[in-house]
């Protein structure tokens, strides 16, 4: 993982293995976790997606049945999924996960400080992934403050 700047916020670039649930929990945080209902949550084959306009979340599966629509989400029933594309509403988070073995896939992209904690919350990043990231983020300060020093 790499953290850099992108327009004054500070991104990390994201790459690692993780579980399609604990990604559906991380999307489910990050989008609808305040108005899902409790039996759509407890089910991981229920996915919610959205519109490009809302910050797209998109699943790729090869069985996708609507289940019901609340605000500007769409629950989905799904079997074999391929893939998952998560962007969040601001754009600053930007995420995909690719299956690679059953429910084991890699997960790539861009994330928010934001995203980091619920990506943390969610178990698809540990807290010494997080204290790696700070040390590293800290000791290129270091180096950027010495070369301008």
């Amino acid at each position: 993982m790499v953290m850099y700047r992108r327009r004054s916020l500070l991104m990390t670039k994201i790459e690692t293995k993780t579980t399609l649930e604990k990604f559906r929990r991380f999307v489910i945080s990050n989008c609808c976790a305040s108005f899902i209902p409790k039996e759509y949550m407890e089910d991981p084959t229920i996915f919610p997606e959205r519109d490009p306009s809302e910050g797209a979340i998109h699943v790729e599966a090869v069985s996708k049945v609507f289940l019901d629509q609340i605000r500007n989400v769409r629950f989905v029933k799904v079997a074999d999924v391929l893939g998952v594309l998560y962007s969040s509403k601001s754009g600053n988070t930007n995420l995909k996960w690719r299956q690679t073995k059953g429910n084991v896939g890699k997960l790539t992209g861009d994330a928010s400080p934001n995203s980091i904690v619920n990506l943390l919350h969610a178990g698809i990043l540990t807290s010494s992934q997080i204290q790696q990231m700070l040390s590293t983020l800290k000791s290129s300060q270091q180096d950027t403050e010495s070369e301008e020093g």
